[in-house]
């Protein structure tokens, strides 16, 4: 049996955690759900990670880090209308196909909300320090267009609420939208476990 190194584990606790904190949220998630999902104890879980905000943040930076990359390979080579149509498909793509994406995103908009009632500002300034990046990214991608950038992030949203949701495509709210924004089926179910 091959031994997996330090920074292996680290990035499947990174995979485990994404997929536990999107299912469960950062109250609802334990350590000892992600341990067990990597195959570690929890002190080995401890020793690649200082605590559970950690994990969660280090979840939280991936997911933003691969919507960042997401939308700058779709937008590689091309320009206005082709690239926001390219990024707009692709990111559609992968959250019909890896749903624990959007879900992480969901989840963290609801952490942050939540730490920041109580008190902790650390989780809020991280997931804002990502989402800017995100946010700088797409502008340049636009040819720093405020309006643009703000117009696509806004859909993009309102597509990441009806989605997790679970707005059927026929129904009425997506009226607005072209049938490439609608996703067949709710794919947040394949993670939730419902439908």
């Amino acid at each position: 049996m091959v031994r997996m190194s330090a920074e292996e584990r680290r990035e499947s606790v990174i995979r485990a955690a994404t997929a536990e904190f999107a299912r469960g949220g950062y109250y609802g998630t334990s350590t000892e759900a992600i341990a067990k999902r990597v195959g570690v104890s929890q002190p080995y879980l401890f020793r690649l990670f200082p605590g559970k905000k950690a994990m969660f943040l280090a979840a939280a930076q991936r997911c933003v880090d691969d919507t960042i990359r997401t939308f700058e390979e779709a937008a590689k080579g091309l320009q206005g209308e082709e690239a926001l149509h390219a990024m707009g498909e692709t990111y559609r793509k992968v959250i019909a196909e890896q749903p624990e994406r959007l879900l992480m995103q969901m989840q963290m908009y609801i952490t942050v909300a939540a730490a920041e009632q109580a008190g902790d500002l650390e989780l809020g300034e991280e997931v804002r320090a990502g989402w800017s990046r995100l946010w700088d990214t797409l502008r340049l991608s636009f040819g720093a267009d405020v309006d643009e950038t703000t117009s696509f992030l806004a859909y993009g949203m309102l597509i990441n609420c009806l989605v997790a949701m679970g707005f059927p495509p026929e129904h009425r709210v997506w009226e607005g939208f072209g049938p490439e924004a609608r996703l067949r089926g709710n794919p947040c179910n394949q993670i939730t476990g419902n439908g």
